[in-house]
């Protein structure tokens, strides 16, 4: 692979034009509000060359290099290397990319890049492995609205990378009509009359808690309905309930990675997850400079 000056491109698998650089730049102005890198500028010689080297210290799912091509190219002077790409799966010991050029700048811009890097491929490694807990199932994996305030794009880009699938956006593409919107609208079907007035368009998910609120959605009209905190037996007949309708539902709450297959069998065609991006741990992810 050719090596290519650090320009901030975007990956081909939908971060939006302009967002690597933007959380570049915020990055960056963060960790250099104080002006300058005291330590690198005292340690390390003006004229010192390097490459540093990207390195995974455990396995998992590469997401976010084009975050760190922005970082480096911010700082400048530097030429940055891909040897994977996002949505990769790399081992323990792989070089995911390389940096080369001034030390300094590579020292300054290692920590805000490494910061993105190793937590939206953490969102992508969990996304994975919750992705591949309901393998065969026929059930989609997606996330929520749960995520960092300035990072949500970028997020929700590390589902999709994960193998994941992304909810709505904001609160303006889908409607969800929740039990706080439900008890202040008198009722499950007078909430959604409500929205279907307003927005008649836009895609309406109604939250349902007992199967009973099911029926009475999907006699209204809703096209999908969120089975929350149920248990497998009402989550099933919940199901059951939808599909006379040709309803698809979605199943919320007290989910986790050990019953994610359980639930899936009920026949659900979504698990909506909050931990994809709220909860993931980061993935280790490592600069090693050779001089």
């Amino acid at each position: 692979m050719s090596t290519t000056p650090a320009t901030g491109s975007i990956s081909a698998l939908g971060l939006p034009e302009g967002e690597a650089a933007r959380i570049a730049e915020v990055a960056l102005t963060e960790d250099l509000a104080g002006g300058v890198d005291i330590t690198t500028l005292a340690t390390i010689a003006e004229d010192a060359v390097g490459v540093g080297e990207l390195v995974a210290r455990a396995d998992g799912v590469v997401c976010g290099l084009a975050v760190a091509r922005a970082v480096f190219d911010r700082v400048g002077g530097l030429e940055f290397e891909t040897r994977v790409a996002d949505s990769q799966v790399v081992r323990r010991g792989d070089v995911i990319a390389t940096v080369s050029g001034p030390v300094r700048a590579i020292l300054t811009g290692e920590r805000s890049a490494l910061n993105v890097l190793c937590m939206l491929s953490g969102i992508a490694t969990l996304t994975a492995r919750w992705v591949a807990a309901v393998e065969g199932t026929g059930a989609v994996i997606r996330d929520t609205r749960k995520t960092a305030p300035g990072l949500r794009v970028a997020q929700k880009y590390a589902v999709r990378c994960g193998g994941g699938q992304n909810h709505r956006m904001g609160l303006s593409d889908q409607a969800l009509i929740k039990d706080n919107h439900v008890l202040s609208a008198g009722g499950v079907v007078p909430a959604l009359e409500a929205v279907r007035a307003m927005a008649p368009d836009v895609v309406c998910e109604v939250e349902c808690t007992l199967p009973e609120q099911v029926e009475q959605a999907c006699a209204a009209g809703a096209v999908l309905i969120l089975l929350d905190n149920m248990t497998l037996d009402a989550t099933r007949a919940s199901v059951s309930i939808a599909r006379r309708y040709g309803t698809r539902t979605e199943s919320s709450g007290g989910l986790r990675l050990e019953n994610a297959r359980e639930v899936a069998e009920t026949g659900v065609d979504y698990l909506a997850v909050g931990a994809l991006t709220h909860s993931a741990p980061v993935l280790d992810i490592a600069l090693d400079l050779r001089r």
